[in-house]
């Protein structure tokens, strides 16, 4: 008998405590919206205030109500929550240029149909990139993660009509930087020393992965050339690059 309600007490516990459902409208039903004149939600009012930070480079004020949205600062949290109260089918990435101190990605939104879109499914697009030029410390040598991360935001921000920034989106401030940083850098162990097969490397390292790992697994992805790589300098840039962005998507 107390085996049954142990059992029954577990069951209990792994149900989720909120189902989510949609009225006619496309709607969370118990959500409470805000809504612009001509009737459509107003998503920048939609979002958490505690997933909004203001934007120290512009004021000095810490009460974010009291500012506008140019002197604020969205974070990435609240751009995946408002994201999912609107409704999201699908999320896809595509790497449209890769290189050693550069990466540009494309983010694919196919958003649910709700009462805005007369129902219909809406696919909207946002492209960021990633460089020597506008990162700064770690994230120097992840480009591809920062891209992504910033095609996201940049994809939610426009489709929702959000007109602040996110902080993914913002370049550190490098000439602030070089006039405050007085301490000389090995360029050797930066990421822009680093060629894709020394990063990939750096990476697998990082995650205890091998190479013949690596290469079994595209073999049975169907990569013909896989076949014919003897070590990771084998590995053709782009699809270096891919690999990389898997293994840290797979960690984070």
């Amino acid at each position: 008998m107390s085996r049954k309600r142990a059992q029954s007490s577990s069951m209990a516990k792994s149900k989720p405590p909120k189902i989510t459902k949609r009225n006619e409208h496309g709607l969370i039903d118990g959500a409470n919206y805000v809504f612009q004149e001509d009737g459509t939600v107003d998503w920048r009012k939609m979002v958490n205030n505690n997933h909004i930070v203001p934007n120290r480079d512009n004021t000095s004020e810490t009460d974010v109500t009291k500012l506008k949205d140019k002197d604020l600062i969205i974070l990435l949290a609240g751009l995946k929550e408002v994201a999912q109260i609107r409704g999201v089918k699908s999320v896809k990435y595509d790497i449209v240029s890769a290189s050693p101190e550069y990466v540009c990605m494309k983010c694919g939104i196919t958003w649910a149909g709700n009462y805005e879109t007369e129902g219909e499914e809406i696919y909207f697009e946002g492209t960021a990139d990633a460089g020597m030029n506008n990162t700064d410390g770690f994230g120097s040598i992840y480009l591809a993660a920062i891209a992504e991360n910033r095609s996201f935001c940049r994809a939610v921000r426009n489709f929702l009509k959000i007109n602040i920034v996110a902080k993914e989106e913002i370049a550190p401030n490098k000439g602030k930087q070089a006039s405050n940083n007085t301490t000389p850098t090995n360029t050797s162990n930066t990421a822009s020393a680093m060629s894709p097969d020394s990063f990939l490397l750096s990476v697998l390292k990082e995650n205890n992965i091998s190479f013949e790992q690596v290469k079994n697994k595209m073999i049975s992805e169907n990569i013909k050339e896989a076949k014919s790589w003897g070590s990771i300098k084998d590995i053709p840039r782009l699809t270096a690059f891919e690999i990389i962005d898997r293994i840290q998507k797979k960690s984070q």
